[in-house]
This record gives C-alpha cells, structure tokens and sequence, in this order.
C-alpha cells in the first residue's frame, strides 16, 4: 500500500459525461494535492491498481495519469519501485487541452484564485458589439480579472457579456465563482467556443499585474463562447504567462485525398 493519505471517496471528483478525458481529470486532481503539500516529497504514491480502484478507471488510465505526472516533473516512476512524489517541486504551469475544451476552461476556473480588478456596465465599442451582437447603444457587462495560482499571477482577463445574461449575477460572484459556472447557472446552455492564439508583449500596464518585465512575450487568447442557439454570450481576451500557462493538442496523421497531414485528435 502506498504511503500516501487515500481519501475516501476519489470517485466523486471525476466524471466520465464530461468531455475531458479521464485521465486527464485523476491528473488534475492529484497534481493539486501534490502542489498543496497534501503528499509530502518521497510519499510513495498509489499504484496503478490502487488508483484505478479509488478513481473507478481501468489500468491503462490510471496509468496514463501517473504517466502525465510524471512527464510535468511530479513524481518519479521506477520500476518495481512505484511512484515518489518528486523532491524539490515547484508550480507547475496550468494545462489547457483541446480536447473537452469548455470543461478544461471550468476546470481551470475551479483551481485557480480570481481577483477581480473592474466590474461595470458599459457601450461596448464596435469589434465587442459585433462579436455580441448587441445594438448600438446597448450596455454589455465588463469585467477584468487576474487569475492566481499559488499565489503568483498567470492570466489576465477581459470579459464582456450581453446585459440580459450579466445581470444574472453580481460582482461578489464573479469573484468567487468562474464564468462558465455562473452564465449556466442562470440558464445558459453553452454548446461550443471559437477561440484563436496569438503572441504579444506586456505592456506598461500589464507588466506590474502578471509580475512581468516590461516587454516581456506573453500568449494572448481571444475566445468567443456561444449557447446553444448560437448566440455569442461571452467574448474573453486573455493575457498569459508563457511559463505559467501550456496549450496542448494531440495531432494524428490523416489521409487527405492524396497526400497525409496532420489533424488535432479529439
């Protein structure tokens, strides 16, 4: 048996209806624990066995998280010896998958502290109107978060919602409750996202708030989330850390009429 503190009822904090692999999810979940010191350096871990009975998972997944511990620097897996919490770990950067998208974005929402800097109704200027969909003249809620994990900044956030939907909640819950949670909590149904990626550098403004030099590179996201009428309810920029923050896609090899190229897995 490991020499780990087994929690009784691990079952519960995955959740195979959600798009996320499962993997993915027993990753997440003991990636926390590991960066909150609930396992100290050197525990032994659980076994692929012991993890696939507490998760409710077939081997091959418990292995395939472990695995990704591994690969992040978390732990350490020797043959014949088990799985050690990694000596000297630090925080690792937040992972976002393409696969389950939305639920990795609700995932990161939950393990993340969130401060929030602005919050008003304001005219929206003529890209977020258009993005929305929102009348000349019509208010659009607008807030600006940073986001925290471990207490050092990764993100910067700047998000506009159509009035009707924003004024569902308050600024309290903003800041205590991630975004996705609170626009289906007042009865939006999310169905898909459009989101691009690009570079940038941090600016005067910025800089001090990711804790960044000036000029520094950072990834700037812009997402635009729709409900199931395909209606734009959410437009997002984010600003991050390059060393805090991963994007991840799993590419495979297709046949394309007469040639191969590569296509994200999903």
């Amino acid at each position: 048996m490991s020499g780990a503190v087994v929690d009784k009822d691990l079952k519960s904090l995955v959740n195979d209806r959600l798009r996320t692999p499962l993997y993915h999810q027993i990753y997440l979940v003991l990636r926390d624990k590991i960066l909150n010191k609930e396992f100290a350096e050197g525990d032994l871990l659980f076994s692929e066995d012991e993890t696939s009975q507490m998760f409710g998972v077939s081997r091959i997944t418990a292995k395939r998280a472990l695995n990704e511990l591994a690969q992040e620097g978390l732990v350490v897996r020797e043959r014949g010896r088990g799985t050690r919490v990694a000596s000297g770990v630090t925080v690792a950067p937040v992972r976002a998958n393409v696969e389950g998208m939305l639920e990795n974005l609700m995932a990161m929402g939950l393990e993340t502290e969130v401060t929030l800097l602005e919050f008003d109704y304001v005219k929206p200027g003529e890209q977020v109107a258009a993005v929305l969909g929102v009348a000349p003249g019509e208010m659009v809620q607008r807030a600006v978060r940073v986001r925290r994990l471990e207490d050092e900044p990764f993100s910067h956030l700047v998000t506009y919602v159509p009035e009707a939907v924003g004024r569902s909640y308050g600024r309290e819950d903003l800041a205590t409750t991630p975004l996705l949670s609170l626009l289906e909590r007042s009865g939006v149904v999310i169905s898909r996202a459009e989101q691009t990626i690009t570079a940038t550098l941090a600016g005067s403004q910025i800089a001090p708030v990711l804790d960044v030099e000036l000029g520094s590179p950072l990834l700037c996201i812009n997402r635009i989330v729709f409900d199931q009428n395909d209606r734009a309810v959410e437009y997002i920029t984010g600003l991050y850390r390059p060393d805090r923050y991963n994007f991840r896609m799993n590419l495979s090899r297709v046949q394309v009429k007469d040639d191969k190229s590569w296509s994200p897995t999903l």
